[in-house]
């Protein structure tokens, strides 16, 4: 069977949102084809990126309490914020490492397991001339290329792994995936393995 699934698995691997993930993509079972549109390694790139700017801008926070707490010579309780926010400045930096590895390791690992959908002009044309979604048009175009995918493999069984429900448990965007044949959609990687383990061909 092929399974779909877009930037958030990659981005539930870095940021640790979603233990299972890294288990699907270190063990797939021989059963499933992992499949994912080639943009979603731009966006991950992007989300890392505003990821590493939250951690900076809560960096240059804690560097300014840290001179204000400094200036308190005689309160007890200032000295022990202050050891505090400097733990939480080198904690704040090894957490933005983790992140970093863990995606590029499952950037690594998804180049050699998983099939990319390249982005084509139809699917550009299809995007832009019929939106699924008003606002979102990354998601919109990552979602006209699963679509394409999906059409042209009609006689697999289908199913969709993304954590973004908001977008993409709307009921034309299921009605959609549905007639393209999807016809399963999940939003933690546990209970796509859950479900798997219960299909009498698994």
């Amino acid at each position: 069977m092929i399974l779909y699934f877009e930037t958030n698995f990659l981005m539930s691997i870095g940021t640790g949102r979603d233990p299972q993930a890294n288990t699907l993509l270190q063990n797939t079972p021989s059963s499933v084809q992992l499949v994912m549109p080639s943009i979603c390694y731009m966006e991950a790139l992007s989300a890392l990126e505003q990821e590493q700017k939250y951690r900076r801008r809560l960096e240059n926070e804690i560097n300014l309490q840290i001179s204000q707490l400094r200036r308190d010579v005689t309160s007890t309780h200032a000295r022990n914020l202050l050891a505090l926010l400097e733990q939480s400045k080198t904690e704040n930096k090894e957490l933005i490492k983790d992140v970093e590895m863990r995606i590029f390791e499952a950037i690594h690992q998804i180049a050699s397991k998983v099939q990319m959908i390249e982005l084509t002009a139809e699917t550009i044309r299809q995007h832009r001339v019929m939106p699924l979604f008003d606002q979102d048009h990354t998601d919109n175009l990552l979602l006209y290329c699963i679509l394409h995918h999906a059409y042209c493999h009609p006689t697999e069984s289908k199913a969709f792994l993304s954590s973004n429900s908001r977008e993409f448990r709307q009921v034309e965007v299921q009605d959609a995936l549905r007639n393209a044949g999807v016809t399963n959609y999940f939003t933690r990687t546990q209970d796509f393995l859950a479900w798997l383990q219960s299909q009498p061909s698994s």
